[in-house]
């Protein structure tokens, strides 16, 4: 049976899904068919949400900590985004040539209350559950949330088949959006939080704990990290370029790729979490991480939209993986005293790759062409790959030497 706060994590996730679902999965399509965006406007889409964290993440996570209670905080900040939906209804109204930039502002004030309310609930849950119930819990979840996540976009692509050049039929989605948004605010309330005492409260004022980074686990862990989604960040914007302006996909298709992706991730949220028990959070990332490498060369070996219905169902079992073992991963390699601080740097340094790695990907779109970059990014995933590999080599190495430290004391005494 399910602890309380499991549930009401599980009814949150499901209309948080929803919520993005008929909003932000839509952005690039309704930049380019509606807004008339250029290459460089599409891949700040991907680009300004992760500059706001990086300048937010630092200032959200102080105050979050000086909080005895940070559930109403979090829940406010929810809310505050998903208003954002209502201006982006009026954007259409504004003269051409400020659409776009109006857009992508919009986009990057929605990400201020949107960081505060991230950090938030990763502190929040990261308290709520417990390690030994962790893995089968976001298994769990993850694996229900995609459920959701299918069924929305799978009914807005039917819906919406004909529409892709109906902008009123965009300021429906947005609207929508920001009536699930206040249900995610509400199921954030719902949460049972326990008080943070005034002592834990005042340990968690500094700005900073550079202890964090003299743990080899931790440190292993953020340059893997790291360095992988640099190369995965890095293609975001070339897909959604590739496939709107290059494959000539409508919302309809867009809704089929993301229905295919998800479907599959259904069924290996499972499979990776055995897998991942039975081996390693790490090992199994490596083979996740090779996976990821394939797609970008397999995506540009044709434009039929079949063809890249089958490439997204063969990315949604990889992202599966990478999305659960990532974040196990980062609670597994954070030291339980300062798992704040870690989750913070973490975010702070993704943020910051997050941004940079769309723009590169862009200008090197428009350095090589389409082709050449797909096939540079697979190459870069297949290194990253290596990161999580190095990761893995090095944990086996220390806990053989603990085993063979444990073995001559045994024999000693």
């Amino acid at each position: 049976m399910r602890a309380y706060n499991e549930k009401v994590s599980i009814y949150h996730g499901m209309v948080s899904t929803i919520a993005v679902n008929l909003a932000s999965n839509f952005f690039p399509i309704f930049a380019i068919a509606i807004l008339g965006a250029t290459n460089y406007q599409v891949g700040l889409i991907s680009s300004l949400p992760p500059l706001v964290a990086l300048i937010m993440t630092i200032p959200a996570a102080i105050m979050l900590n000086r909080l005895e209670l940070q559930k109403k905080t979090v829940a406010m900040s929810v809310l505050w985004a998903r208003a954002m939906f209502l201006l982006i209804l009026g954007v259409i109204y504004l003269t051409s040539s400020y659409q776009a930039w109006t857009f992508l502002i919009i986009i990057a004030l929605m990400n201020v209350p949107g960081t505060i309310s991230n950090i938030g609930w990763q502190t929040l849950i990261s308290g709520m559950i417990k390690d030994e119930r962790r893995g089968t819990f976001f298994s769990d979840r993850n694996r229900l949330l995609t459920v959701v996540g299918m069924i929305t976009t799978l009914i807005i692509g039917i819906i919406m088949k004909n529409q892709t050049n109906n902008a009123a039929a965009y300021q429906w989605l947005f609207f929508s959006a920001f009536v699930f948004g206040i249900l995610e605010g509400y199921f954030l309330m719902k949460h049972q939080e326990t008080v943070q005492s005034k002592t834990n409260i005042q340990n968690k004022n500094s700005f900073m704990n550079w202890s964090i980074f003299k743990d080899n686990g931790y440190r292993w862990f953020l340059i893997a990290a790291l360095c992988f989604n640099f190369s995965w960040q890095m293609a975001w914007g070339i897909f959604n370029i590739y496939n709107v302006k290059y494959a000539h996909a409508t919302i309809l298709w867009i809704s089929i790729f993301s229905v295919g992706n998800q479907l599959v991730q259904i069924f290996t949220f499972p499979l990776w979490k055995k897998w991942a028990e039975h081996k390693s959070n790490t090992l199994m990332l490596v083979w996740a991480a090779l996976g990821m490498a394939l797609l970008p060369f397999l995506t540009v070996l044709s434009r039929n939209l079949l063809y890249l219905t089958f490439t997204q169902m063969l990315s949604g079992f990889f992202v599966s993986g990478i999305v659960l073992l990532l974040f196990n991963l980062l609670l597994e390699q954070s030291p339980k005293e300062t798992r704040t601080y870690c989750i913070t740097t973490y975010n702070v340094l993704l943020s910051f790759i997050a941004f940079i790695a769309p723009q590169i990907g862009i200008w090197l779109l428009d350095a090589t062409g389409i082709q050449k970059s797909m096939e540079i990014n697979s190459v870069l995933r297949f290194i990253s790959a290596f990161g999580f590999l190095l990761m893995y080599a090095r944990c086996m190495k220390n806990n053989n030497s603990k085993k063979l430290g444990t073995s001559f004391l045994l024999h000693k005494f």
